[in-house]
Parts: structure tokens; C-alpha cells; sequence
């Protein structure tokens, strides 16, 4: 069994790897060591979730992994990952996620170009995200999200 502290360790360790791959993910210019570190921060963040989070952590983390693969070009991993985000929040009933997770699904097809499949997953997105009783703000992120998809796709 885990102590309180080495729980709160695994929590803000994740939150922190997590936080400091996104920087590096919307970063204009990325080196290959920029790139390196990125994919290690993500993949820390999820091990750190793994260990104490949520179903919802590890969809989320599943789901930044995604992204990132395809942001540096690995495409069969970034559908990989975007299929364990996809199966997390089936199995665990996360409809306030879900659309994420096919948003990462649509991003992987649109990389490897195939685009009729990342319409498809793309659309149901959309749908989803129409059903959630969100923020403006929150919702301006994740339409912005699928805006890029989207110039995925229309490439």
C-alpha cells in the first residue's frame, strides 16, 4: 500500500511531466531533443498516472501520447495510443471525455491519410461535444483541437 506522501508525489509528478509536455507540444519550433524530451514527459506523467490516477488520468494521458506521435511523425503509435484512450473511456463510461478520444482517433487516421475514417471519427466528436454542457472557454479549446484535425484532413 501506497503512503499519503508517495501519493501526492505520483499526482504532482504527473500533473508537472504532463503540464511540461504540453509546452513543448505547442512549441513553435522544436528541436529533436525537444522532441525527445516531449515524448518522455508524456510517458512519464502516464506511468506516475498509472500508479495513482483515475481512469479519466489515464485516458488523458493516453490521449497527450497520442498527439504527440503524430506531432513528430510516428503515426502507428499515435493511432495505437489513441485506441487506449478510445477503449479507456468506453469501458469506464467517460462520456465527458469521450470526444477527446475521438478527436485523437481522427487525428491518427488524418496522418496516415486516411481521411474518410478520420471524418468519420472526427464527426462523432463533434456530436459529443454538441451534448456536453460546457464553459466557453472549454469549449474554444477543444474546438480549436478538432480546427487543426480538421486542417489535417482537408490536406
Amino acid at each position: 500500500m501506497m503512503s499519503k506522501s508517495e501519493r501526492r508525489y505520483h499526482r504532482k509528478t504527473a500533473a508537472r511531466c504532463f503540464n511540461q509536455a504540453w509546452d513543448y507540444l505547442v512549441k513553435k519550433k522544436r528541436t529533436v531533443k525537444d522532441d525527445m524530451r516531449m515524448l518522455n514527459l508524456a510517458h512519464a506523467s502516464a506511468y506516475h498516472w498509472s500508479l495513482v490516477g483515475s481512469p479519466r488520468n489515464r485516458a488523458v494521458g493516453a490521449w497527450q501520447i497520442s498527439r504527440i506521435y503524430g506531432a513528430i511523425g510516428e503515426p502507428r503509435l499515435a493511432l495505437q495510443f489513441a485506441k487506449s484512450c478510445l477503449e479507456i473511456c468506453q469501458k469506464d463510461g467517460l462520456s465527458d471525455i469521450v470526444h477527446t478520444a475521438n478527436e485523437a482517433m481522427a487525428r491518427a487516421h488524418a496522418i496516415v491519410k486516411d481521411y474518410v475514417t478520420a471524418e468519420r471519427y472526427l464527426s462523432k466528436a463533434r456530436t459529443q461535444l454538441d451534448k456536453l454542457m460546457l464553459d466557453t472557454e472549454d469549449r474554444e479549446i477543444y474546438l480549436k483541437q478538432f480546427h487543426e484535425t480538421e486542417k489535417l484532413i482537408r490536406r
